[in-house]
C-alpha cells in the first residue's frame, strides 16, 4: 500500500490551516486542538516545516507560526520531501538518478523500466500540486472553504 505517514497529514493539515490564514500568527497548540493531534509530533513537525522554509517561526508571548512563502508556491512533493525524505514509489524505484538501492534483481527484473516511468510521473505530477490547490480546493471543499478563501484573499490585500 502507498501511503504517506501520519507526519505528512500533520504537516499538511497545519500548512492548509496558515494558507487559510494569511499573515496570522498561528499556534501549534491552537492547530493540535483544533484537529486533534499529538502536540509533541506537531511540533516535530513544526520545527521540521521550518528549517526547510516553508514556515516562519515567531517567538514571544504572541509567537507562534505563519507561511514563509505563498501557498501556489510550495508543492507537494516539496512538502513531502521535507518531511519523509526522498519519494519513491516502491523501494527500488530511485528514479533516473540513483541506482536500485542494492536490489539484486535490478539487472533481470521484468518491472523496472515500466515501475521507474510510473515513479517519474508520480515525483512530476507531486511537483505540480500546490499547497494552494489543497488548501482551497473547488471541486472537493466544503462551503466553508469559499468563505476561508475569500477571508484569506481579503487579508492579503491588507498586508500587501
Amino acid at each position: 500500500m502507498f501511503a504517506l505517514t501520519k507526519k505528512t497529514d500533520y504537516a499538511l493539515i497545519a500548512l492548509c490551516h496558515m494558507a487559510q490564514r494569511p499573515g496570522e500568527v498561528c499556534t501549534a497548540r491552537e492547530i493540535a486542538v483544533q484537529f486533534n493531534m499529538p502536540p509533541a509530533l506537531l511540533m516535530n513537525v513544526l520545527k521540521t516545516l521550518n528549517q526547510h522554509g516553508f514556515i516562519r517561526s515567531i517567538r514571544g508571548a504572541k509567537g507562534g507560526y505563519l507561511l514563509a512563502q505563498p501557498a501556489d508556491q510550495i508543492s507537494l512533493s516539496a512538502i513531502i520531501v521535507a518531511v519523509e525524505g526522498p519519494i519513491r514509489f516502491v523501494q527500488c524505484a530511485s528514479g533516473r538518478e540513483a541506482p536500485a538501492n542494492g536490489c539484486g534483481l535490478a539487472e533481470s527484473c521484468p518491472v523496472t523500466k515500466p515501475i521507474n516511468k510510473v515513479h517519474d510521473k508520480l515525483n512530476a505530477f507531486l511537483k505540480q500540486v500546490t499547497l494552494a490547490q489543497i488548501a482551497f480546493d473547488d471541486e472537493y471543499g466544503d462551503a466553508n472553504r469559499d468563505c476561508l478563501r475569500i477571508n484569506a484573499l481579503a487579508k492579503l490585500e491588507q498586508v500587501s
